[in-house]
């Protein structure tokens, strides 16, 4: 019962609405086309082609016109191109008619940064620096090798450059006193015992190739004070006494360093005696 009372309330339902679309529909007022202030529309197809001078700003017309349109105008301006342009006569352009434009004035800065920009500037520096002076130096010399190469490592750090040479020095080794050499052996000893009758001791007879093979030595001094005084001793007594310094040639080195002016005092102090440091060429 309850499903047949809804079918006719539907049906009912229907009936209504179909009555109110049709009775609705004829009051309502139909526009005509072509009543004022309403648009007129017209297809893609109708509107004119762009042409080639068509300005920038019309881009957006030419990508929305249909492939069609875009091959039309790409004909019509091939068509152009073929054709000679004819000159046109630019006219005179008057400079009293067309007056240049005059350039905008810049806007005025505030007055914190124009007190700046009219500030003048200070005046530039240039950093200076003194041209530094150098010198030579000797230091030595040294007897061995081990003490070249230390010193050399001390010096480093205060040295442009350097070098090491190897000389041949004289050394003294003390004074000798003796009697003039003998033409023999034999002599040399006869000699030796005159020396000893007479009371004088400390001596030997040199046996040894040289030039003071057969010689009688009467002492080695390191003081030549006391030498002179030992052959004295000897000349009082009747034996043609002798004194002679005593030499050895050994190698030294010596290192030759490039320094600035004013550290010569501090290379002075750091190399140890017996080197010393002494004015040398450059090299």
């Amino acid at each position: 019962m309850l499903l047949r009372l809804l079918f006719v309330l539907l049906i009912a339902l229907n009936i209504a609405v179909a009555a109110w679309l049709l009775l609705g529909e004829s009051s309502t007022h139909a526009v005509e086309p072509s009543d004022k202030g309403v648009p007129e529309l017209k297809l893609l197809t109708e509107l004119p082609v762009a042409s080639s001078a068509a300005p920038a700003g019309s881009s957006s017309t030419a990508a929305v016109a249909p492939p069609a349109a875009v091959s039309a105008a790409r004909a019509s301006a091939g068509a152009a191109i073929e054709k000679p342009a004819t000159p046109v006569a630019t006219p005179p352009v008057n400079a009293a008619a067309n007056p240049a434009p005059t350039p905008p004035k810049p806007a005025q800065a505030p007055e914190a940064e124009k007190t700046v920009a009219e500030a003048p500037a200070p005046p530039a520096t240039v950093p200076t620096s003194a041209k530094r002076s150098y010198r030579c130096l000797a230091v030595g010399p040294f007897s061995t090798q081990v003490d070249l190469r230390t010193a050399r490592t001390t010096l480093a750090a205060r040295t442009v450059r350097s070098r090491q040479r190897q000389e041949q020095t004289t050394e003294s080794h003390g004074w000798r006193v003796f009697l003039p050499a003998q033409a023999t052996r034999e002599q040399a000893l006869a000699q030796a015992k005159r020396l000893e009758a007479k009371g004088i001791k400390d001596y030997f007879v040199v046996t040894a190739q040289g030039e003071l093979q057969n010689s009688v030595a009467l002492g080695l001094f390191h003081d030549p004070a006391n030498a002179r005084k030992r052959r004295d001793e000897v000349i009082a007594s009747g034996f043609p006494a002798r004194m002679s310094e005593r030499t050895e040639t050994t190698p030294v080195w010596w290192l030759d360093v490039v320094v600035p002016d004013d550290a010569g005092n501090d290379i002075r102090r750091a190399i140890r005696a017996p080197a010393t440091a002494r004015p040398t060429g450059c090299f």
